[in-house]
Parts: structure tokens; sequence; C-alpha cells
């Protein structure tokens, strides 16, 4: 098998979930392979994730670029094509940094490129077999891939839960930034634009409310709210639910809204679309009600209710 790295996002030093994902992910294509963790950034925070790293690979390279503080998938493509070798497996999530950034290195490494992999159905020696979703999860694919000379894989978010009290690897911390040569881009930086404030704080509570298309009328809301009230919990939802502006932008769960890491997740009338589901981190107790017995949703939840939430 050949060499696997990870690439680790991480925001003021602290590590996205995807990072022990990742590493459960390499897992479950050698159990037993030394996986190389890949940090960018700079500074303190930079040294910060670079040590949490640690605890969940063999090795940890850090790349410090004043270039490298924001994540710039044009700039970190072209490092990455610079110090990995071209038969090298590497991981990264399939959010929209990774969306934006696998093909194109996949090109540079001339290697083979799978998006949006949610499970591993075998690995012998170089030749995988992939699981991905088609048809907004209602179907789903084996897809073999020849790893041999390598390959970029992006890995869905939330799919390889680290089982509990993983980490501890104590991986070694090795300086690489005399590797890195032009890193030029004709993209750059400008600023980061937060997200204007709602009346709640979705990010901040432990049990969700989450309604979806299935809720059918604006007016039926309140039934949600009812429910979030008796549980003290916070109504949110998804993406068509903000679309049809019967609930506020900030109220979004997915990865065009907000990240959430509550306890309970209740999903109502949600299909479950990984743009949905990568906007749900940690490990929530997840309680789905749907109509359709085949809606995506029903494959991450702790308990499946197929019925009409109305």
């Amino acid at each position: 098998m050949a060499q696997m790295f990870a690439y680790i996002v991480h925001r003021g030093g602290a590590l996205d979930d995807s990072a022990a994902e990742l590493a459960e992910a390499a897992k479950n294509i050698d159990a037993g392979a030394s996986v190389t963790a890949i940090v960018t950034g700079t500074g303190a925070d930079l040294d910060a994730a670079c040590q949490a790293a640690g605890g969940f690979f063999a090795e940890v390279w850090k790349f410090d670029h004043a270039d490298f503080a924001y994540p710039n998938a044009e700039i970190i493509r072209k490092l990455l094509a610079q110090v990995l070798p071209s038969d090298g497996i590497v991981l990264i999530a399939h959010d929209t940094f990774g969306m934006d950034m696998g093909p194109g290195l996949s090109i540079a490494l001339d290697s083979p490129f799978v998006a949006d992999i949610v499970g591993i159905d075998s690995a012998d020696g170089g030749a995988l077999t992939i699981v991905r979703q088609e048809y907004a999860g209602m179907a789903y694919t084996h897809v073999s891939c020849d790893a041999t000379n390598g390959a970029v894989l992006n890995i869905r978010p939330g799919t390889f839960q680290a089982p509990e009290g993983a980490g501890g690897a104590g991986g070694q911390v090795t300086d690489k930034t005399g590797d890195i040569g032009d890193v030029s881009a004709d993209r750059r930086y400008i600023e980061v634009v937060e997200a204007e404030a709602g009346d709640v704080d979705i990010t901040k509570s432990d049990v969700l409310v989450s309604v979806g298309r299935g809720i059918e009328d604006q007016e039926n809301i309140e039934i949600a709210e009812e429910l979030a009230e008796a549980m003290g919990a916070v109504v949110s939802c998804s993406r068509p639910i903000v679309d049809a502006k019967w609930l506020e932008k900030s109220r979004q769960v997915g990865t065009s809204g907000q990240t959430v890491k509550p306890k309970v997740y209740m999903a109502m009338g949600i299909s479950g679309s990984f743009q949905h589901l990568g906007g749900i981190k940690g490990s929530p107790f997840i309680v789905a009600v749907n109509k359709n017995p085949k809606a995506p949703i029903f494959q991450v939840a702790d308990v499946g209710i197929v019925e009409d939430i109305l």
C-alpha cells in the first residue's frame, strides 16, 4: 500500500472534527499504515494545531508561511504537488475547501480522484472499492480505484467517526517549512465576512429540532416551535426553508449555513443531503422522521421513524 497523507484543517489552532475522521478513514484503508498529517498555517496557531494533530497521526509535517494564514486551495495545491510523492494516497475532507483543492491536486499528481466518499468496502493492496452515494443519497455505488500509484480521496465529513477516547498517537512533528517552493497564486485572500447574527445562535444549543421541506407550509413551523419549547430546544432548518424565507439564514444547518455540534438532533422532514449533514459535527444522537424510507438521513440516524411529520 502506498504511503498515506491527510491534509488537516484548523481554525485558530483548533482542529476541525475532520482530522479525527480522516485518521479513522485511513485505518479503514490500511489498519497498519503510518499516516502523515500535513498542517499549514503560521505562528502560534499552527504550532497548537500540529501538536493536536500529533494525537491522531504518527507523523505531522508542519509548513509555516504567511500565505497559509487562510486556507487558499490554489496555494495549498501548489505546496502539496511539491512535497508529496507521486504515489501517495492523500485524504482530504469533502467540504468546500476539499472540493476546491482535490480535483486539481489529482491532476498535478497524475493520480485518480474520488469525491464524496462515504465508505471503504474493501482494500486489497492498492485496489480500493469505495462507496459513494448517488441521486441525493437514494442509491449507493461501489467504485473501483487503483491506488497503487497514488490517489486523492475526498472523505465526506461525519462518515468515519473515531471511537470514543481516540487519539494519543503522540506523532512526531517535523518542520518542513524549508521545503516550501513557489506558492504564488492568482487568487488571494482578502477578508472573512462573518454572517449577521440572528435572534438565536443554533451553534450553542445542545438540542435542535430541525425542519425541512416535509414541513410543507410556513404555518406548520409552529408545530416544531412547540416541540422545541417542550424539549428546551431551538428550532433550526435545512436550506429549502431558508430559500422559502420561512426562517432566517442564521437557523440553517449545512455547508452553506451553520455548523452545529448538538447532543441531540431531531431531523423532521429532512432528506439528509450531504450538504446538510456536513453542517452536523461531533456525534449527536440523531432522531429522524421522514415518510420516505429511503431518505439518506436514515443512514446516519440513531432512531428512524418512517412517518409523515404532520
